[in-house]
């Protein structure tokens, strides 16, 4: 099926869930009372609620007269007059630096610092409107629809949709390698061998990308790994291009993450002094959850000099950041210390969150563990759970008669039958003749019950139709 039928397809089921939620609201009758959508990876929209601290600096920000009560905290008050002290005119709604407002990349510097080990360069960082902005601006220096052959990049599978979509946009060339499901998702040297093999002729394959932890797997690379796909992007002359946006959504006891910038370094000369790499993070994910505040940053390493003059051009073509997005990214890399006056609810409220988000996971699966025709590897970090489907042939013929794929074709009937709207796992990639659905993991403890119910409901009555 065509990229242009899918994102039809993709297009036309949006619409129906919400014309469902129309009708909910009207009264009409259904076997459910709302759609629990968790087709987007916003924790935020799946009902988890913002953090007291961010949310306080944010209004006195923008509202500056609240500093004058006794409403706040006094270390908010202190953060939001720091804050204003940087911004022209002392308000959020001047420009900025291109790059961003310095003291607030001086912040992501000391955090990527103590975060590695290692220390960062405020100049080699930069503050753009979220990580795939900033992504699409490496991606935009690296490949030429001029180019001839195309260049290429090679993107994991399943991977985010977003950057394939980013790469083909700009006339570069996919050059997909497979992540191995039956082993939790592990990124394979061999694998990109193949994959960089199967682009001779094709395309020149210029970077690569990887997603750690994973989204939509929700993986998290072991060191020996990371240390593999180093050698092989410094063996190939490749561009390293690492989104690390969940590197704070760890839920596996026996992983942790490591940024790549990390291994390199304990790699030692000549690679850490030589292989280029961009890495990314935002403010959208794990527990600050901001993605409409529109706050991420990219931090480059061993750019050739003849090319940081293109690289410093790119990136001021955007005349700012939103100020309330590079807020929110100061906040993460700087939030309440022990002692100061908002740190007893900002423990409180994070460590709920992360509570939460750790017995999601463990009853997802559960509950996935349980039903017939399905399977799912561990969700060791990130946002969302990735089952494989299993589906009947019954099911399968009847989804090509309609015309969709047919995890397409599951979520659609989910939808409609159970009012919960999830993600295909066509949207992403996958193996041939593998079925998959994604859906975000980041709700409230209700939501994922109430979800869990209605899925296992569902996928009973399905198989039992199509069996």
């Amino acid at each position: 099926m065509s990229s242009h039928v899918r994102t039809n397809h993709l297009a036309a089921l949006m619409e129906r869930a919400a014309c469902i939620k129309e009708m909910l609201q009207q009264g009409v009758k259904k076997p459910y009372k709302d759609v629990i959508d968790v087709s987007w990876g916003d924790p935020h929209r799946a009902g988890m609620k913002p953090l007291t601290f961010v949310r306080q600096v944010l209004a006195a920000c923008l509202y500056p007269q609240l500093l004058d009560g006794d409403n706040f905290p006094v270390d908010v008050k202190r953060r939001a007059q720091k804050l204003l002290r940087w911004c022209d005119g002392g308000s959020v709604g001047s420009y900025t630096n291109a790059a961003g407002i310095p003291e607030i990349v001086e912040s992501v510097a000391e955090f990527i610092s103590q975060r590695d080990g290692v220390p960062a360069d405020p100049e080699n960082i930069w503050i753009q409107p979220g990580s795939q902005t900033s992504l699409g601006s490496i991606l935009t220096l690296l490949v030429s629809s001029e180019a001839s052959p195309k260049r290429g990049v090679l993107v994991p599978v399943p991977g985010h949709s977003t950057t394939s979509l980013s790469v083909t946009a700009l006339g570069g060339a996919l050059v997909p390698y497979f992540l191995d499901e039956e082993h939790g998702w592990e990124l394979r040297a061999d694998e990109l061998r193949r994959a960089l093999a199967s682009a001779r002729g094709a395309c020149r394959p210029v970077a690569l990308y990887v997603i750690n932890p994973g989204n939509p797997t929700g993986h998290i690379q072991s060191r020996k790994s990371m240390e593999e796909v180093i050698r092989f992007v410094a063996e190939n002359k490749l561009f390293l291009l690492a989104d690390e946006v969940y590197q704070g959504s760890v839920y596996d006891s026996n992983s942790e993450f490591v940024s790549y910038k990390k291994v390199l370094h304990e790699l030692g000369p000549p690679l850490a002094h030589t292989l280029e790499l961009a890495s990314f993070h935002s403010a959208s994910k794990g527990f600050l959850g901001e993605c409409g505040l529109r706050g991420g940053y990219v931090e480059l390493l061993n750019m050739d000099p003849d090319i940081m003059p293109y690289v410093q051009q790119l990136f001021n073509l955007v005349t700012c950041t939103p100020v309330t997005g590079q807020i929110a990214l100061e906040l993460m890399a700087k939030p309440p210390q022990p002692g100061d006056p908002s740190y007893p609810l900002y423990k409180q409220e994070t460590e709920h969150m992360k509570c939460t988000l750790l017995d999601n996971v463990k009853r997802v699966q559960q509950v996935l563990k349980r039903l017939p025709a399905v399977s799912c590897q561990p969700v060791q970090g990130g946002a969302f759970a990735f089952p494989r489907l299993h589906l009947p042939l019954k099911a399968i013929h009847k989804a090509k008669e309609a015309g969709m794929q047919p995890d397409m074709f599951y979520r659609a009937r989910l939808l409609e039958e159970a009012g919960v709207f999830v993600s295909p796992g066509c949207e992403y990639g996958q193996k041939e003749g593998t079925y998959h659905i994604r859906f975000c993991i980041m709700t409230t403890a209700d939501t994922m019950e109430e979800l869990l119910r209605r899925l296992s409901a569902f996928h009973l009555q399905f198989m039992k139709d199509f069996s």
